[in-house]
């Protein structure tokens, strides 16, 4: 059982070397946005926040492009980020910590990707508690994860694992943070594939919006199906990917709108209903590559 409460599943390989400058830690160096947070990104932190602001927990940037007028003001961090190397150095760090688990999945999603996609440019991730600046806006922890195309970075507060579960309903577990991680370098591939910047942003369960979403449920689901060959995760089992399938349908559209509006509003979906999510999660679990993963053609 690790320090989360979770009865350990997933495992990395102990000798697995980390290549923590893969992270950039961030934690405890934020700044604050002079006048305090627009409402829009939150600053209330309940459930209805969080999920006002959920338009970019997987958007892939997107969302943060309303933020424009913020870039500019003095936000974090303050100082250089916290070098991880001295704590997260193998595989059994990685089994032992969070962060360093982290770091661990970032390594093997982005190994993966290095050998799926010809010409693929490896991204960092940064880890932040406190609004801080980034190229497509300001950024709170109050969004979510999210992936910023202007400076192909994928930001995350680690706290969101905690409201996967107590605001979403999640079960929660490693593979289903891995998910989520995996789904923003969905993102990022996107984005080094031009996907991003041609997608139709209409939005509905068939809209262009969903479809971007879609696929990048698929690709994190290319990674789980080949984590193993990676190098870096020794074991999965049919659990660990039960949770992430858990957690793909608790951010689902139609489940966010029943806990906050009580109905569902199909023509507003920008992600996807539970069931597209989860669907296109094990089409791309079962998938032969990134050609598996073609949302853009038919129904969805």
């Amino acid at each position: 059982m690790d320090e989360r409460g979770y009865i350990r599943v997933m495992r990395f390989r102990k000798d697995a070397k980390l290549d923590s400058s893969q992270v950039e830690d961030y934690r405890g160096r934020g700044g604050r946005v002079p006048g305090g947070i627009p409402m829009t990104l939150g600053g209330g932190g309940g459930l209805v926040v969080l999920v006002v602001v959920l338009a970019f927990v997987f958007l892939g940037g997107g969302g943060l492009g309303d933020l424009g007028s913020l870039t500019g003001q003095t936000v974090g961090p303050s100082g250089p980020p916290a070098d991880l190397a001295d704590e997260c150095r193998t595989g059994a760090d990685a089994n032992e910590r969070e962060d360093c688990r982290i770091v661990a999945v970032v390594n093997s999603v982005q190994a993966y990707w290095a050998k799926a996609l010809r010409g693929y440019e490896p991204t960092r991730t940064r880890f932040f508690d406190a609004p801080m600046q980034t190229g497509c806006g300001v950024g709170s922890p109050a969004t979510g994860p999210f992936y910023c195309p202007r400076d192909r970075y994928v930001y995350i507060d680690l706290g969101f694992f905690d409201q996967l579960q107590s605001q979403l309903g999640a079960r929660g577990g490693p593979l289903a943070e891995a998910y989520i991680l995996a789904h923003e370098y969905g993102h990022h591939v996107q984005n080094l594939t031009g996907v991003l910047q041609s997608a139709d942003r209409d939005t509905g369960p068939q809209g262009g919006q969903v479809r971007v979403e879609l696929q990048a449920d698929c690709y994190a689901g290319l990674w789980v199906g080949r984590s193993l060959d990676t190098g870096f995760i020794e074991d999965l089992t049919r659990q660990d990917v039960a949770d992430a399938l858990d957690a793909a349908a608790a951010v689902g559209d139609d489940r966010i709108q029943e806990r906050t509006q009580g109905r569902v509003a199909p023509e507003s979906w920008t992600h996807g209903s539970a069931e597209q999510r989860q669907s296109w999660f094990v089409r791309g679990v079962e998938g032969s590559g990134p050609q598996s993963c073609d949302t853009f053609r038919g129904r969805v």
